[in-house]
């Protein structure tokens, strides 16, 4: 769809928000995330029409997601990162997911604190983000807002997760790069991580070496054993691992380089745009599995009848097995 035809299809105000996104408007980029982050259906239908008119406008940009245990310095590595892009020239948008509570189910959404420098910069774009149950270390809407933030201009996104542990995973799944942030007094502890988020990081970094160099060179040294041990995801491609102080500005250049490294190698093999398509039929079947879970939940007789069969699911009254069938068969009308 192009310009000239979503102006015939969208509402005006839908299309005042198409405008100003494409206008590098930060007020209507924050409207429109606001727009696809709303679970009210009819705004959910408003936020398609709105993220198809901008699709065409989408992709120029590099996708950096970065992941780490709580601690290892991901804001500040981010907040540094970013203003080193920006003295090149750059602009860049950062999408922070915060954990929600599972008491409450409220979220701190303090990332534009802790990047106090770079948030007030013009070429920035901070977005913090609950995660509000979703798995996988990102929010529910990651995915489109990073397409909005491309639409608006912004040479470089960085989606930072929640900063849980192994189970970050999602974000190597939307992301063009996958940056995994490691303390130097790792240790022991890279036994428990060595496997599944390790095994999907293009480029690993230890953070606050400048603490204990000789730690960080004992880190690096065991990552890259582990790294040896294990069967990358990306073909081509062998993951360096860097050692690096954001706190003091010290190596920022060269994870840069590398990156940019990472971009012209996977060009050149095809794999990168390959990775871009993988990942785009991957969301699809992703919201085609969260729509077919919505709508089963949704329809009248499976909603009346599912309190009764968990209950007896509960109770060992009834298998498993056989409550599914049962509820599937109401859903499809048998």
């Amino acid at each position: 769809m192009n310009r000239a035809d979503s102006r015939l299809t969208l509402a005006p105000a839908d299309q005042a928000l198409v405008d100003g996104v494409l206008a590098r408007n930060r007020r209507a980029l924050a409207k429109s995330i606001t727009l696809i982050e709303s679970t009210r259906s009819d705004h959910q239908r408003r936020a398609q029409q709105v993220i198809n008119a901008l699709l065409q406008h989408t992709g120029n940009s590099i996708r950096i997601g970065i992941s780490g245990v709580p601690g290892v310095g991901k804001s500040t590595f981010i907040e540094t990162f970013g203003l080193f892009l920006i003295a090149q020239g750059m602009r860049v948008a950062v999408l922070a997911v915060d954990p929600s509570s599972s008491v409450s189910g409220g979220s701190i959404l303090g990332d534009k604190t802790r990047m106090e420098m770079l948030s007030q910069r013009p070429e920035a774009f901070i977005r913090p983000s609950p995660s509000a149950g979703s798995l996988g270390g990102v929010a529910d809407r990651t995915r489109e807002t990073l397409l909005l933030c491309e639409a608006s201009g912004f040479d470089v996104v960085i989606v930072e997760t929640v900063g849980v542990g192994q189970s970050e995973t999602a974000v190597a799944a939307m992301t063009d790069i996958f940056m995994l942030l490691q303390l130097p007094n790792a240790g022991d502890d890279l036994q428990a991580i060595k496997k599944g988020i390790v095994e999907l990081a293009d480029l690993i970094v230890i953070n606050k070496a400048d603490l204990d160099p000789e730690a960080a060179a004992l880190a690096r040294a065991q990552l890259k054993s582990a790294l040896s041990m294990l069967r990358h995801t990306t073909p081509g491609w062998e993951p360096p691992v860097l050692v690096l102080s954001a706190l003091k500005d010290d190596g920022v250049a060269s994870f840069w380089a590398e990156v940019t490294r990472f971009r012209d190698v996977m060009s050149a093999s095809g794999e990168f745009m390959a990775k871009r398509r993988g990942q785009a039929l991957a969301w699809m079947w992703e919201l085609i599995d969260r729509g077919l879970r919505a709508r089963f939940r949704g329809n009248p007789q499976v909603r009346s009848t599912l309190p009764t069969l968990v209950e007896a699911v509960a109770m060992g009254n009834t298998m498993p097995t056989l409550a599914a069938q049962r509820l599937l068969g109401m859903f499809e009308g048998k």
